[in-house]
């Protein structure tokens, strides 16, 4: 198995701006669209853990769009083989208290219908 081949981690290199894109811009359509359409795709937040796309979209639907901007401190792509790779990254993002520092981790398989998230996990530093 090749790790990070070049061809396969250009590719998550590019789709992945198109996530921080849609994520700070609240484009529910597109990030629903970024996770695999099924039952068993997870996303684990800073206080839910949600099973599924229908409770992943209800949330991105319901969660408010605003103070969604961050600031990506680091990003890490890391691919094994032509069809799964993980993204994996720390950000902060400004509140009126204080800086909130995060990590962000997904987990992205080539199905039939192109790239997609698995599985995510997001959780805030103290």
């Amino acid at each position: 198995m090749t790790i990070n081949d070049p061809e396969v981690h250009r590719e998550l290199s590019e789709l992945y701006p198109q996530y921080e894109k849609a994520l700070v811009e609240n484009d529910v359509e597109t990030l629903t669209k970024m996770f695999w359409a099924s039952p068993l795709a997870m996303r684990f937040g800073a206080g839910e853990n949600l099973y599924g796309i229908d409770e992943i979209e209800a949330f991105r639907k319901a969660r408010p769009a605003v103070g969604l901007a961050r600031w990506i401190v680091r990003l890490d792509i890391v691919t094994f083989g032509h069809d799964y790779g993980s993204v994996t990254l720390e950000f902060e993002r400004e509140t009126p208290a204080k800086t909130v520092r995060g990590r962000q981790s997904q987990v992205w398989v080539r199905l039939p219908e192109g790239w997609r998230i698995v599985a995510a996990h997001v959780s805030l530093l103290s």
